[in-house]
């Protein structure tokens, strides 16, 4: 397990699958900032309301220059159903099971529900700057009123 990437850090440049078959990096975004939000798994309802907070925010990220990406481990299909399902306007790409951009950024963690243990994404966001390095991280974000926040420090950067 790696070290928690923070802020100052550059953003590991690991490339992640796409809902049409293509491939999206980190480093495809260098030149404008980069909302890079990290959520467990598709359709469950934290991960809905997140993903829908965004996309309600999403022309206002556009304004303020900032590029959104949403990322969680489930398959590229499975985004594609999510998308549709929601009406998603932020795109999601599907990090790698083993050695993927949650596990660098040291995200990809052991879990405990019920007395079971497992791994699993922690609800993670990062705000890149043009550069490619971390302005702001938000750790174990709380939904409710997150998109907001990360949308009023993306304007600030």
């Amino acid at each position: 397990m790696s070290a928690r990437a923070d802020i100052g850090d550059t953003v590991p440049d690991i490339s992640l699958e796409t809902p049409d078959g293509g491939s999206v990096k980190p480093s495809d975004f260098k030149g404008k900032p980069l909302v890079l939000f990290f959520y467990p798994k598709d359709d469950t309802p934290g991960c809905t309301t997140e993903n829908k907070d965004f996309t309600a925010l999403a022309d206002e990220f556009e304004k303020a220059g900032a590029a959104l990406l949403g990322v969680s481990k489930d398959p590229p299909k499975k985004h594609q159903k999510f998308i549709d399902k929601h009406g998603l306007a932020a795109p999601l790409a599907s990090d790698p099971e083993e050695d993927g951009l949650a596990d660098a950024l040291g995200i990809w963690v052991e879990k405990n529900m019920y007395g079971r243990t497992y791994m699993g994404m922690e609800r993670t966001t990062y705000l890149v700057d043009a550069k490619g390095k971390i302005a702001q991280v938000w750790r174990k974000v709380k939904v409710k009123g997150h998109a907001q926040a990360v949308l009023e420090a993306a304007q600030a950067l």
